[in-house]
């Protein structure tokens, strides 16, 4: 049985269509290439862009600068896994305007070398990096593990005084068993190479930092955002995330989203997660059989052919299908992985029609057709989900709607272990919010009466006294004035500010309890969780365990900071999609322009201040998604069982109740009261109740 007719749409966001991303200047540098080159003189550079925008031609432009310019020796490329080696083949950019043509000889392409993806030492790889090291050729092409290998037993000196230039950066850590992570840091120490970092989600799945704070610090950034990037699209017009639950079998549900008109990747489930049959040979045959008739493979690229049911006038399309599944004949599975990278089809849209992957078509994977990215079950690293949903927002003629579906099974309502079943929905909903703030314009906020920002245009203009809000058309960017905001004062927390609020919120919205108890427990659902108790108390923590090398006033301004661009994304999203109660026009009622939900929201509240943001509950607005998408019974469950898990005040939430409590105290001259009518109050005073019991208990047992 099927729970919904179709997704729904969570995330909904219409492009401009402006053509500036794609635009090219004198040079052939396009808008976020012309804006990394601008940065090529510094010794470490972080490009923050999104999948398409071109970072593989930015670092060219910026590695040819290097080696000409700036007196290095050599290049090194590095990229995470062999097929993305491609992107660093050879360029003619002096065809389209600039000095030099990249090129890189055939026996330094590494990607290009005989062999498996090797995660173990491969003897050649290294050999050649140690030549390449002794020639005088300009560049290298490596993967990381080649590179982490060459590292170790070259040594860090041997790659004085030339570029390193990192692909897909987010998958360094911090963490001391990550060990391309511990060799940049010891280059970084070093400080006798020049370092360019890329990605296109620059946050990792799991709570570790990418960078330590002190070597973050010193990397200069160059950020180009999905908002910029999709405004500046010449066909694209709209890109809908959504989720879609189903019970039984996925293969029964995948006809209401798999739409053979579209051209799709489908993620099948890995054959360990609770949706997969476990046969992942019999699941491609079962949804090639659900498409139509099998009329065997193409003999040249080794597509699956399949006869379409006639359409009312009689006609029968045959469409093609890759299947990078089946990995028990590897001479048929590299003929089909050649035929998909042929350079010779690159812009043909008939190529291929449906791509079925289970592991691989994810980063780097460049099929700039593809309309539909529809994934099963759920993906536990919100990398992996932005970097699929970057196969589907690639520009090209004729295309004007994109999709991310996520394919997810209900949890049955009588089972004894729903809670557990239900963390797979909350990790979708997480992704959905987070490619929210990925997608939503840039915020600016300063304290009320700070004056107005150069290049914003105020309505009205900027006046006096009054809560002002500006707007950066060209940038997508927001100047927000709100009263009592805590402003940043260390350099490091204004960058944080600045550059890092979605790391902040990765955290935040990937907080079990807090996704728990905010959709579940809150008060817009008859629930005891007060919205104060996620932003301050949770924020607050999150941001604490996150800096805490930053003073308690620096800490607070980032919370503050990060709670403000989160509630404000999602009020305007309730805003934008405003006007009805569900029916067939809802997905195109959503599909408004997030930015005017930011304006609108701005209208209606005159005089912004940071209690009023406090007093947002995050996870509203993606509750009202989950109420039309989820099965009635279910929620109402679930809701019910996380509303029963009261749980005492730990010591942790009651020393934080007690510092807000004080500072409760300051504002109003006196203490808060337990038997207040306002909520916040109340609990504020259980809070310090609780903490003065665990002080007389630890005073009692000495």
């Amino acid at each position: 049985m099927m729970t919904t007719a179709k997704p729904i749409p969570a995330v909904s966001f219409t492009t401009a269509r402006t053509g500036a991303s794609a635009k090219p200047n004198e040079m052939g540098m396009r808008q976020m290439q012309e804006r990394a080159y601008a940065k090529r003189g510094e010794q470490y550079l972080l490009i923050k862009s999104p999948p398409a925008s071109g970072k593989s031609r930015a670092l060219m432009f910026i590695a040819l600068d290097k080696l000409h310019n700036q007196g290095l020796q050599q290049a090194i490329i590095v990229v995470p896994e062999k097929s993305i080696g491609g992107s660093f083949a050879d360029e003619p950019l002096s065809k389209f305007g600039f000095w030099a043509d990249w090129a890189v000889k055939p026996q330094w392409n590494l990607c290009n070398a005989p062999g498996p993806e090797e995660e173990r030492v491969d003897p050649s790889k290294v050999r050649a990096v140690g030549q390449f090291l002794a020639s005088d050729d300009k560049v290298l092409v490596c993967t990381h593990a080649s590179f982490r290998f060459a590292v170790e037993q070259l040594g860090i000196e041997a790659f004085d005084n030339r570029l390193i230039a990192v692909d897909e950066f987010h998958h360094v850590s911090a963490s001391a068993d990550n060990k391309l992570g511990s060799q940049l840091g010891d280059f970084i120490h070093r400080d006798k190479v020049h370092l360019v970092a890329m990605t296109g989600s620059y946050f990792r799945g799991d709570a570790v930092p990418v960078l330590m704070p002190e070597d973050e610090a010193k990397f200069e950034t160059v950020t180009y955002t999905y908002y910029e990037q999709l405004n500046g699209y010449e066909h694209l017009k709209s890109l809908n995330i959504g989720y879609f639950f189903y019970s039984g079998r996925y293969l029964g549900a995948i006809e209401a989203v798999l739409d053979p008109s579209r051209k799709t990747i489908v993620h099948i489930p890995s054959v360990n997660s609770r949706e997969s049959t476990k046969d992942k040979i019999k699941e491609v045959e079962e949804i090639m059989e659900y498409l139509g008739d099998w009329k065997g493979a193409d003999p040249v690229t080794g597509f699956h052919l399949v006869a379409l049911p006639a359409d009312e006038n009689g006609n029968v399309r045959t469409i093609k299908i890759a299947d990078l599944v089946d990995d028990s004949d590897q001479v048929k599975r590299a003929k089909v992985l050649a035929a998909l990278k042929d350079p010779s089809h690159k812009n043909d849209r008939d190529h291929v029609d449906i791509i079925i992957a289970l592991g691989m078509a994810k980063e780097g994977f460049d099929w700039i057709w593809c309309e539909h990215a529809l994934t099963v079950g759920y993906r536990s690293s919100l990398t992996e989900i932005i970097q699929i949903i970057g196969r589907a927002t690639r520009d090209a003629p004729g295309k004007e709607v994109a999709r991310f579906t996520n394919l997810i099974a209900e949890p049955d309502a009588s089972e004894a272990t729903v809670v557990d079943a239900i963390n797979d929905t909350l990790k979708a909903i997480a992704a959905s919010l987070l490619m929210e703030q990925v997608l939503a314009p840039r915020f600016n906020f300063t304290p009320k009466d700070n004056g107005p920002l150069p290049d914003f245009k105020y309505e009205g203009g900027y006046q006096e006294g009054q809560t002002n809000v500006g707007f950066n058309e060209e940038r997508g960017q927001f100047h927000f004035e709100i009263k009592g905001l805590v402003t940043p004062k260390s350099p490091e927390a204004t960058r944080i500010c600045a550059e890092d609020l979605n790391e902040v919120i990765t955290a935040f919205v990937q907080d079990k309890s807090a996704l728990e108890r905010g959709l579940f427990d809150g008060a817009h659902v008859g629930g005891e969780t007060l919205a104060e108790e996620l932003t301050q108390l949770k924020m607050g923590k999150i941001v604490r365990d996150r800096y805490p090398e930053l003073s308690g006033e620096d800490q607070e301004a980032v919370r503050q900071h990060a709670v403000a661009a989160l509630n404000l994304t999602q009020k305007a999203k309730q805003l934008a999609g405003s006007g009805g109660e569900g029916g067939a026009d809802d997905e195109a009622r959503s599909n408004t322009a997030l930015i005017e939900g930011v304006r609108k929201f701005a209208i209606e509240v005159k005089d912004l201040d940071i209690d009023l943001i406090d007093r947002i509950n995050p996870f509203e607005a993606a509750y009202s998604i989950l109420a039309k998408a989820m099965n009635e019974g279910t929620l109402k469950q679930v809701a019910a069982v996380i509303g029963k898990r009261k749980v005492s005040i730990p010591y942790d939430e009651a020393r934080d109740l007690a510092v807000r409590a004080l500072q409760w105290k300051k504002e109003r001259g006196r203490a808060p009261e337990i038997t207040s009518q306002d909520p916040w109050e109340k609990r504020l005073a259980e809070g310090v109740a609780a903490l003065a019991k665990f002080t007389a208990q630890k005073a009692a047992n000495g």
